[in-house]
């Protein structure tokens, strides 16, 4: 069985998250979501918050690709959360040129922890390339339209989290 591993802070979870989620889902027979407990990053939605939102937008997409799509919250380093799940993939999303940066450098330091864990980038759809979670949070906050980069149920909690 390939497991594959999508970690993110998923504060919120958007559509640039579902789109690489529907599309990792083909790639694996099993997709953990690696939900971060990043307490440096002060989400805006708990832990607990976070988890229910992926579990709910997963849910059609677990139908529709015929992948299993589970949520796992973790707090360890990256390659242990992929040990602890069994993935020997890791996916990452990328938007640009400024994500790549990172992410190569992530790829290199998880590589000389554990060489045998992949790491897969997808690139987010064009139409989802601009989408961030921070914008998002704060178009938000200031009273925006966020309805078209996030799902209703996300839309709902943004604006109920800001009234």
């Amino acid at each position: 069985m390939r497991i594959g591993l999508y970690p993110g802070t998923f504060d919120p979870v958007t559509h640039g998250h579902i789109d690489i989620i529907r599309r990792a889902a083909f790639l694996v027979d099993r997709l953990v979501i690696g939900i971060a407990i990043n307490r440096d990053k002060g989400p805006l939605f708990s832990l607990e918050e976070r988890v229910e939102m992926v579990e709910h937008e997963c849910r059609e997409l677990q139908a529709e690709t015929g992948t299993e799509i589970v949520a796992h919250p973790f707090e360890n380093l990256l390659i242990d959360c992929a040990r602890d799940v069994g993935a020997s993939v890791i996916i990452r999303g990328l938007r640009a040129v400024a994500d790549f940066e990172y992410e190569f450098q992530m790829v290199g330091m998880n590589r000389a922890l554990d060489a045998s864990v992949e790491t897969v980038f997808l690139m987010a759809e064009a139409r989802h390339q601009a989408i961030a979670s921070k914008l998002v949070k704060e178009i938000a906050r200031l009273g925006g339209d966020v309805s078209k980069f996030v799902p209703p149920a996300v839309n709902e909690a943004l604006h109920r989290r800001y009234a």
